[in-house]
């Protein structure tokens, strides 16, 4: 089957695969399964993320140096990363060495041992990404802020774990995480690559032809969320950081194309995003100010962060707070709705002339939604949102009482 620039298969065994041909010496290929921090068992949090870096250090045939060696001596990468709801394993590799880089990434895949004397070793290296990762206020405040937002909800786990959680868990657990999770039927290939799409299933079918195997849901979360809070923290940081955001729409709830163009328009990459121009540039409060929004499985979040001095964070947060004011109150001219719909536009379809983005884009788009969109069609979404649609999600997610806040001072 083909998605528009996308081919699809599937294998018998349900392994599916996407394929974008393009016309370049270097292949990229991404292997990935809906299955990150979410799914760690309370007590074991950082499971899934251990795991990952576990697949790097040894199959049945191949050690952790020659699984490191393997794509490396001819040029390539291999790399990894975990997130709430995925993991990933992708490979950068010449067209010609694409072989290689399927059969290293199936071994590792289906075929790893877990040796327990590489565990104890892993297990301090995380435990120190920990620790480096609390000396950073801008990026913890993150995991901090989901955790009191969701509450017991899975995406309150955070991807890295903790030295208590990582202390508990044994190399059965990571047996019983890759028999839980390692499976054709929930596994997705993701291929761009100058190969033809005959080259690509004959490819397939030798490398991921294995036998299905049943899959067990993730589990869902049905109970109460946190109310929105206020809560102010003081740590020993030279500079106030400051998150205040709401949960926010699903992957498939049908305003997440509107939230994702107003959050872009009010923090997104570029220097002209509003709020850059209105704390950075225009009052010089802030060396850093952004809006995202995430979308997940049965929720998401839309959140603004700064970071500034701490004697300048009550403005920076109260002129934040007058601008989404403005946005509930008076819808956006066309003029404005026009640039930025073609700004958005703009960047998706400059990321996708990366080839390794479209990789990683593509697969991701397979485990999500089971399809590939095109950029026209994802274009067409986009230009379908009218300046009342973004001001009803701003009234519905904005309002003061409905946003919670979270500030290190």
């Amino acid at each position: 089957m083909k998605s528009e620039s996308a081919y699809i298969f599937q294998l018998s065994s349900g392994l599916r695969c996407v394929f974008s041909s393009v016309n370049a010496p270097v292949a990229y290929c991404a292997l990935g399964i809906v299955a990150g921090s979410r799914m760690d068992p309370i007590r074991l949090s950082g499971l899934s993320h251990l795991t990952e870096h576990m697949l790097f250090k040894g199959t049945q045939k191949r050690s952790a140096f020659h699984i490191n060696n393997r794509l490396e001596r001819l040029g390539g990468e291999l790399n990894a990363y975990t997130t709430k709801e995925e993991l990933v394993v992708h490979a950068t590799v010449l067209k010609e060495d694409l072989a290689k880089a399927f059969d290293l990434l199936s071994d590792i895949f289906f075929h790893s041992t877990f040796p327990v004397q590489e565990l104890a070793k892993e297990k301090e290296v995380i435990a120190d990404e920990i620790s480096s990762y609390k000396e950073s206020p801008s990026e913890l405040i993150v995991d901090e802020f989901d955790q009191l937002l969701f509450g017991e909800h899975p995406l309150s786990t955070p991807i890295l774990g903790s030295r208590q959680s990582l202390a508990l868990i044994k190399r059965s657990d990571l047996f019983d995480f890759a028999q839980r999770f390692f499976v054709p039927s929930h596994i997705v290939l993701s291929v761009v690559a100058n190969i033809s799409e005959r080259q690509m299933q004959t490819l397939m079918q030798r490398h991921f032809d294995l036998a299905s195997i049943s899959f067990m849901a993730p589990p869902s979360y049905h109970g109460d969320l946190p109310t929105p809070f206020f809560l102010e923290k003081h740590r020993r940081t030279h500079q106030a950081h400051c998150l205040t955001g709401v949960r926010a729409y699903p992957y498939s709830d049908p305003k997440r194309i509107a939230l994702a163009l107003l959050m872009n328009f009010l923090g997104g990459t570029s220097p002209n995003a509003r709020l850059n121009l209105l704390l950075r540039e225009k009052h010089g409060l802030v060396y850093n100010v952004e809006a995202s929004y995430t979308p997940y499985s049965d929720s998401g979040v839309a959140g603004i962060y700064f970071g500034s001095d701490k004697y300048d964070w009550k403005r920076c947060l109260s002129l934040v707070r007058t601008e989404l004011d403005k946005i509930c109150q008076a819808p956006l001219s066309p003029q404005q709705l026009q640039s930025i719909k073609k700004q958005l536009i703009g960047q998706l379809t400059i990321a996708a002339d990366n080839a390794e983005s479209k990789c990683l884009n593509q697969l991701k788009s397979m485990l999500v939604f089971g399809k590939v969109e095109s950029l026209e069609q994802t274009s067409d979404k986009i230009n379908a949102v009218t300046s009342s649609q973004i001001m009803e999600i701003a009234q519905e997610l904005f309002t003061p009482d409905a946003m919670s806040t979270l500030l290190y001072i």
